[in-house]
């Protein structure tokens, strides 16, 4: 191999059986201590850090005065045994002698913040964002990206092991209506005509098992104009998206089962269920846990006491779906425990108010609306709930399924607060059976989940059934309170097509309109076929165990989705907007 210009060995390299060799090191000054009549230097590239001794040699000092920290630097000298050594580096057993210095890169400006230190992480999120290239010198966020690329290589690796073939799907495509706001590309070439960004390559992967290929996979970029959250990236996002001919549910489930928990498994030491996974069907899964991406480390469930006061005179009990959730070891506390909690579920769940009671030694309830709560109803509640001495119980009374949604953030609370969440463990569960259709905000019959999926029973479940009442084969994979993969068996009859988007409000015309390829394709004969996409960020988040999908995506944008390092979105040219046909009619504020 040729020798590098700039470095012999990487800062992270070079040991005590080292001594005495020359070497050349290259990397950023991290830190510089000046003792008099000799400086060191923390030398650091992306594998660690080594120390650097600069002597009183005039030369090497005159070059010191043009040093600062975050200069990169090339140092020639001579490994040495430290005197004083540094177990918490791999490097400090020994130093560098320094010889020669070259200054590679200037740091000619003030840092905004600082590199590799406490403050750094206290620093406001939009400034390190603008400096994203200095941030990501930051040792925890770099490792993240890493950990990304390792993530990445690893999944690779598993879908080449089970014989998926790696194909690109094209980024400039059509606007459909698949569940979020498309980003729209003008057409230079043909006026008032515009791409979209796929939401996912969803019509694309279906195309490709017609076009007979077996298993398909890529790392995609999908593109949905979603307002940002702390676990979804505004604008853009990845996911391991694959597809499989003559393939059903049962099969997707088998690659998943083998795949992500190898991924897992080569990226964290935590512990992981195994395989196969806890199968919770939809509506089980918002019954119990309020939520259809159930944190399973929390144990507390959900339980509805809706009869058990039917016949109340508690005023803010009746007419009401009641939910429970049962928590132990109360004793300890306070009042003000409870009012914090109730102060939550009103003030960040929107909900009216939070009732509870407690379990004393002797069995009786106490506390909160333990007045409002007969002997009847104490006696089924125990029974229900499995309520012991010390228990406490908490409310939610509420239309249905708003009660669902808050009794979910309220068990998720409860579990953190009570510091319930089992720690270094991933916990994976499939949620299933999820019914096509729901109703829209405005009362009318709209898609649940995915437009393509193939709904349970087939043609007759759509000819025959309430909408409400027909399940799909659909599913979601959930680990750690989060989904991080969604997939579905395709729909791939052309009757069964119509069908189901005819209930959805489409007419054929509109289906032809919006997936004619598609359709035109289920003309031909389409092989039954299934697939699914795990998300890249979230599972990068969960193994780097992140809170905020921004801290493992290189470039991110901010909480109002704009990129504040390139200044992205901006404004355009008039001659730019010209060249795609656009006039803009903007109101001015």
């Amino acid at each position: 191999m040729r020798e590098n210009e700039y470095r012999t060995h990487n800062c992270n390299e070079l040991r005590i059986e080292d001594t005495g060799k020359e070497v050349r090191l290259a990397g950023w000054v991290q830190k510089i201590r000046n003792l008099g009549k000799m400086t060191f230097i923390d030398l650091r590239d992306e594998f660690g850090i080594t120390q650097i001794i600069i002597s009183d040699s005039e030369s090497l000092q005159e070059k010191m005065s043009d040093i600062k920290t975050e200069c990169t630097i090339s140092v020639t000298g001579t490994v040495s045994e430290r005197s004083n050594k540094n177990k918490e580096l791999p490097t400090g057993d020994i130093e560098i002698i320094a010889k020669n210095i070259t200054i590679l890169g200037k740091c000619r400006s003030v840092l905004p913040f600082e590199i590799n230190q406490k403050e750094a992480q206290e620093v406001r999120e939009d400034l390190r964002l603008e400096y994203r290239f200095l941030d990501l010198r930051n040792d925890n966020i770099h490792k993240n990206i890493l950990l990304r690329s390792r993530i990445l290589k690893s999944m690779r690796d598993e879908m080449d092991k089970l014989g998926f073939t790696e194909i690109q799907t094209p980024i400039l495509a059509n606007s459909s209506p698949e569940g979020a706001r498309d980003f729209l590309v003008p057409s230079r070439l043909h006026p008032g005509e515009f791409y979209a960004l796929p939401q996912a390559p969803q019509q694309f992967k279906q195309l490709l098992m017609i076009s007979g290929f077996n298993k398909y996979y890529q790392i995609a970029p999908c593109f949905r104009d979603e307002d940002p959250r702390a676990d979804r990236s505004p604008g853009e996002f990845y996911q391991l998206d694959f597809e499989m001919s003559f393939a059903t549910q049962e099969d997707v489930f088998a690659v998943i089962e083998e795949v992500i928990p190898n991924v897992f498994k080569q990226n964290s030491n935590w512990k992981i269920t195994e395989a196969p996974f806890l199968r919770i069907p939809y509506k089980e899964a918002m019954e119990k846990y309020g939520s259809d991406k159930p944190d399973l480390r929390n144990p507390l469930i959900i339980v509805d006491v809706s009869k058990v006061f039917e016949n109340t005179e508690f005023n803010a009990f009746k007419g009401k779906t009641i939910k429970a959730i049962v928590t132990h070891n109360m004793e300890e506390k306070t009042r003000k425990f409870f009012d914090q909690m109730s102060e939550y579920a009103i003030n960040e769940l929107d909900a009216k108010g939070l009732a509870w009671a407690k379990v004393d030694d002797s069995g009786e309830l106490t506390g909160g609306i333990s007045k409002f709560i007969t002997p009847q109803n104490k006696e089924e509640l125990f029974k229900i709930g499995e309520v012991t001495n010390g228990d406490a119980i908490f409310f939610i009374a509420d239309e249905f399924e708003k009660a669902q949604k808050i009794a979910g953030g309220v068990r998720i609370e409860l579990g953190k607060r009570l510091e319930l969440i089992e720690k270094n463990i991933y916990k994976f569960c499939w949620i299933v059976d999820f019914p096509m259709y729901e109703l829209s905000d405005e009362g009318t019959i709209d898609f649940n989940h995915n437009p393509f999926s193939m709904p349970q029973g087939g043609l007759e479940a759509l000819e025959n059934k309430d909408p409400l009442d027909i399940y799909a084969y659909q599913y979601d994979l959930v680990c750690n309170g989060y989904e991080i993969s969604s997939g579905a068996v395709r729909n791939h009859d052309q009757d069964i097509m119509i069908k189901a988007f005819e209930i959805a409000g489409y007419t054929e015309e509109d289906v032809k309109g919006k997936f004619g390829a598609l359709y035109n394709a289920f003309s031909y004969g389409t092989p039954p076929h299934a697939g699914a996409a795990p998300g890249v960020d979230r599972i990068v988040m969960l193994l780097a165990n992140e809170d905020n999908i921004r801290e493992v995506i290189a470039f991110p944008k901010n909480k109002k989705a704009r990129d504040v390092l390139m200044k992205a979105p901006s404004k355009v040219s008039a001659e730019q907007l010209k060249d795609v046909h656009i006039k803009l009619d903007l109101k001015e504020e």
